[in-house]
């Protein structure tokens, strides 16, 4: 079987593992899988921009989503008109001594020769910074906070359409990613993960803790949605008029609907920007990345600047994860700072790209969709397994009871076991990058 047809087989085989959840579960069920593997997806390619085309070793894709899901909330939620009218003065302040703490930094930073003195006015300058700061807006949080607490307790955002929150999430990741690239991007490939994934911990911990900005752990609820509410669908007559037609129940099927719509509008960003990595990999850009990743010490005696080409991808990579977490901010509806946990969003992005195959869009794809697929299913499948396995067993059997409660806590071990199986017998990837031989 060549390559082309192989791959090929791969995503039918994908096709029919959600067909058959469809059938045997639901296809809420089965719609739900698709659109979470279609962000995961996203996010595989993001990884796959910074480590297949640079090697760049990012650990802190999780912060970098949580960006992006902050970006989906400050773009769509309405602004809290009390919070701004017993605050927006000394917010203003606020922002103004953080603009103009950075700006002087940066311009002595710049205009200073390198040495002791450079050093230590910079460092004067932001403790000032942080100083006046702490003074000015610290009493202005305490009163946004204290604003209807239970319901708001923070500025809001800025009520606008919740899709354009994906290109600002992306744009407020890449950001970021500029800065901690600035940082971290000189040093080692093991400094780097050790620095992002602290970076990433950071931004995680400022969402959870600023509850004028984010209401922290209280989450912010509601977001609006891209597509039409269940309620709403129920009560159309077009819709009736349609799940008529069909014979199908309009209250279930506007469920589906809904998870439809969604798939639509994710499928459409994942074919964009699977299209515009393809284009950038094959171009000269995309070899040159290549190069410099195979030698860094020959391309730079070809003259390539490598940490301007390393900051670049980086970037390029983070923006996209940053997409992908405004959209599952969007599908979730609401802003969890507490959900940002390092096993979901870096080490199974981190196994989507290993098993897919690091350096292949393609394999980044189907890499997002056979982990996240077994990632849900593995607990329903554990437990089918552990009925099977105990079925000539007494039903009250202790053995038999902590089998099927254990069935749970198998999610863990299938990824494990998918990872070690598909880097015994195939350790570049499931669809490995091509690579073009003379």
């Amino acid at each position: 079987m060549n390559g082309a047809l192989r791959n090929v087989v791969y995503f039918l085989i994908m096709a029919g593992l959600i067909v058959a959840v469809g059938q045997m579960q639901s296809w809420n069920v089965a719609l739900s899988i698709v659109n979470l593997c279609l962000i995961s997806s996203i996010m595989a390619l993001g990884v796959n921009i910074q480590w297949g085309y640079a090697g760049l070793f990012n650990v802190g894709v999780m912060g970098f989503a949580a960006l992006g899901g902050m970006a989906a909330m400050l773009i769509s939620m309405p602004p809290v008109k009390e919070a701004w009218a017993v605050a927006g003065g000394g917010t203003a302040i606020g922002l103004l001594i953080f603009v103009s703490t950075a700006v002087a930094a940066v311009l002595v930073y710049r205009k200073l020769p390198k040495g002791t003195l450079r050093t230590t006015i910079v460092m004067a300058i932001v403790i000032l910074g942080y100083v006046l700061l702490r003074i000015f807006f610290d009493p202005t949080t305490n009163t946004i906070e204290k604003v209807n607490p239970a319901a708001s307790g923070y500025l809001g955002g800025f009520g606008l359409p919740i899709l354009l929150s994906w290109p600002v999430g992306g744009l407020l990741a890449g950001a970021v990613a500029w800065v901690v690239g600035k940082i971290t991007l000189g040093l080692r490939s093991d400094y780097l993960a050790i620095a992002t994934l602290g970076i990433s911990e950071i931004i995680v911990a400022v969402l959870k803790h600023e509850d004028w900005l984010t209401r922290g752990v209280k989450n912010v609820n509601g977001l609006p949605r891209p597509v039409p509410y269940e309620i709403n669908l129920q009560k159309a007559e077009w819709f009736l008029s349609l799940c008529e037609r069909l014979g199908v129940d309009h209250v279930t099927f506007s469920s589906i609907f809904v998870k439809l719509c969604y798939s639509l509008l994710f499928l459409t960003v994942l074919l964009l920007i699977l299209w515009l990595s393809e284009r950038a990999l094959r171009s000269p850009w995309g070899r040159m990345m290549r190069a410099i990743r195979d030698n860094e010490v020959s391309a730079n005696a070809m003259g390539k600047n490598i940490t301007a080409r390393h900051l670049q991808v980086f970037v390029l990579g983070s923006v996209v994860v940053g997409i992908a977490g405004a959209m599952l901010t969007t599908l979730d509806g609401q802003l969890t700072p507490s959900s940002y946990q390092p096993l979901r969003f870096t080490f199974l992005i981190w196994v989507m790209v290993i098993v897919g195959g690091s350096g292949n869009n393609w394999g980044a794809v189907l890499g997002g969709f056979v982990i996240w697929f077994f990632w849900i299913e593995a607990e329903p499948m554990g437990i089918w397994l552990m009925n099977f396995i105990t079925s000539g067993m007494a039903i009250d059997n202790p053995l038999r009871l902590h089998l099927i409660e254990s069935a749970a806590h198998m999610r863990l071990m299938t990824m494990g076991l998918i990872l070690l199986l598909a880097l015994r017998f195939s350790p570049r990837g499931l669809i490995p990058e091509r690579t073009q031989q003379k």
